[in-house]
């Protein structure tokens, strides 16, 4: 199992927009071949800061889902939102 998380910063205006786009994917990418789950979270202490969590069956699923048009339409529409870099890790149970 493949855990992908996605560290994101929006700005301010537009942390809302971010809400309810993300709760129109969800289940799209919860239902995508080889995904077992995705989950939002919010920081504590900055509320502009998100992270996903996703986990995948392997690296292969998790990059059929990145060269995807649901990934791709959906990336489009989050970048537009951005105050800051995103950064992402692909991580692995030890």
């Amino acid at each position: 199992m493949v855990n992908r998380i996605v560290k994101m910063t929006f700005k301010e205006e537009n942390v809302e927009k971010f809400q309810e786009l993300f709760t129109t994917v969800k289940s799209h990418i919860e239902n995508f071949d080889g995904c077992h789950g995705v989950k939002l979270l919010r920081d504590i202490n900055n509320p502009c800061v998100f992270f996903t969590y996703s986990i995948w069956d392997n690296e292969n699923a998790l990059n059929a889902y990145r060269k995807s048009a649901l990934f791709d339409d959906t990336w489009t529409k989050t970048k537009a939102l951005f105050g800051n870099k995103p950064e992402a890790w692909s991580t692995v149970v030890q």
